[in-house]
């Protein structure tokens, strides 16, 4: 009786055992799927026109780059373009050369006006939306996913202002981005603010995977670049200007890397020191393109030549080829299945001390062989059938 209790209790360690490490090999291996941008300009009022142009050309930067609308979610605190004050009505520059018109046709805007609270950022964040908001105003990410969030609007020590009424807090900012951990809603996440003391918004994070970039360090403001006589306001923030210098450069093919992008900013041109924080991040900044946050996930093939149309007959031989490959796997399903179920039979009739060794050495093999995290799953559930049978008839 004492050595089947003593049985039971293994077998419950070694289900532990494998929970843990399922775990560790999870978060240390998951794939990069999908990239998202979560883009908010906080501020009301035509004076504050730039803020509003930087966000847009953030928008326009990160599509012509890849990531497509459904993976963005822009967040704009007033309506520029239709602001009586506006000489071009439905236009918005962010240089007084007036070429690219920064609101054109395919500007799709997911909060707007008044809809750009603290709460609803901080429920776009986290996921805890309420039923009737619609899939297109949510962050749908995954634990594959890098974000990349950028914010622009007045700021100070550790908070940053929205709509000219409310603060989001740094420590707000860190627990949002700590539930998103939490509920794996990102593999990395980069984080780029500009603002007057941005760095300050970045004293809180805690979470790992997590960058951060801000144009000004604490008590340092944060400048406009140029004023537009014609619009009579300016148009475009240093920081985001010169951003926006170094992705003119770039494709989605390139492989500039984010500390190619963070040496690019110069204090003298900015008239404030950035700051950039790393010590979250697992890997080197050299290793980093700047498109794993700015642009897309493309899995590309490379051919030697060009494709060409198969025949009708070559197509075939493809179909059954594929149908013949698919009915031997289901076979070795079904053997795999077969002998698990034939190795629990045999447990009643072998030494408890010796099925126990050849379980986990089972285990071992298993785990040896495994080459992604998918993998490892099916063969933990395939391990745990026999471990719980082990255990419910050592309790009878």
């Amino acid at each position: 009786m004492q050595f089947k209790m003593l049985g039971s209790r293994v077998v419950v360690l070694l289900l532990l055992l494998f929970l843990f490490v399922g775990q560790i090999v999870s978060s240390e291996t998951t794939m990069h799927t999908n990239n998202w941008a979560v883009l908010v300009c906080t501020s009301r009022f035509w004076f504050n026109y730039r803020h509003m142009a930087n966000t847009l050309s953030l928008y326009r930067t990160v599509k012509r780059l890849g990531i497509p609308d459904e993976r963005i979610i822009l967040m704009l605190a007033d309506d520029m373009a239709c602001n009586a004050r506006n000489k071009y009505p439905a236009q918005v520059f962010n240089n007084e050369n007036h070429k690219l018109n920064l609101y054109g046709d395919n500007v799709e805007v997911d909060y707007r006006g008044y809809e750009v609270t603290v709460e609803n950022f901080l429920r776009v964040l986290t996921g805890r939306h309420e039923n009737a908001v619609p899939r297109s105003k949510r962050l749908l990410s995954d634990e594959g996913s890098h974000i990349l969030l950028y914010m622009t609007g007045h700021g100070g020590d550790e908070f940053l202002k929205f709509q000219d009424s409310e603060e989001l807090q740094s420590h707000d900012l860190a627990d949002a981005v700590k539930q998103m951990k939490e509920k794996r809603r990102f593999k990395e996440l980069l984080i780029m603010v500009d603002t007057c003391q941005a760095a300050t918004l970045f004293s809180q994070l805690q979470s790992p995977g997590v960058l951060a970039i801000g144009s000004s360090m604490k008590g340092e403001n944060s400048y406009s670049h140029h004023l537009d006589s014609d619009v009579g306001v300016s148009v475009v923030d240093r920081f985001t200007f010169y951003t926006l210098a170094f992705f003119e450069r770039l494709n989605m093919y390139d492989n500039a890397s984010l500390i190619s992008l963070f040496g690019s900013y110069n204090p003298s041109t900015l008239m404030s020191t950035a700051y950039y924080r790393t010590d979250l991040h697992q890997r080197r900044l050299e290793e980093v393109p700047v498109t794993n946050f700015f642009g897309s996930v493309m899995e590309t093939i490379h051919t030697d030549s060009a494709y060409r149309v198969l025949s009708r007959k070559e197509s075939s031989r493809v179909e059954i080829r594929m149908s013949t490959d698919k009915s031997d796997h289901d076979k070795e399903r079904l053997l795999l299945n077969s002998n698990d179920f034939d190795q629990i039979s045999e447990l009643n009739a072998e030494d408890q001390q010796g099925a126990i060794k050849r379980i986990w050495s089972t285990f071992h093999e298993e785990v040896q062989k495994v080459k992604d995290v998918d993998a490892f799953v099916n063969h933990g559930l395939v391990i745990m059938l026999p471990l719980l049978t082990f255990s419910m008839w050592l309790s009878w």
